[in-house]
């Protein structure tokens, strides 16, 4: 579960950091490049704590046996 809400950290600081460019209303080519490699490391970040959060949850999950 600490390895969920770590994930999920990194993925709102990650977001939170591209926000802050992506408002800008003029860019320069090398904010446009930031903002570019800031949302591609924000997608990486949600979808990695995307997965832990499905890994989590099968973990907590009881497993059905098989009935015969």
């Amino acid at each position: 579960m600490e390895r969920l809400y770590h994930r999920l950290k990194s993925a709102e600081k990650a977001l939170d950091s591209f926000e802050q460019l992506a408002l800008l209303k003029q860019m320069t080519d090398i904010e446009r490049d930031a903002a570019i490699q800031r949302f591609e490391f924000s997608f990486e970040a949600a979808w990695k704590a995307a997965k832990q959060f499905f890994m989590t949850l099968k973990e907590l999950t009881p497993h059905h046996q098989k009935e015969s």
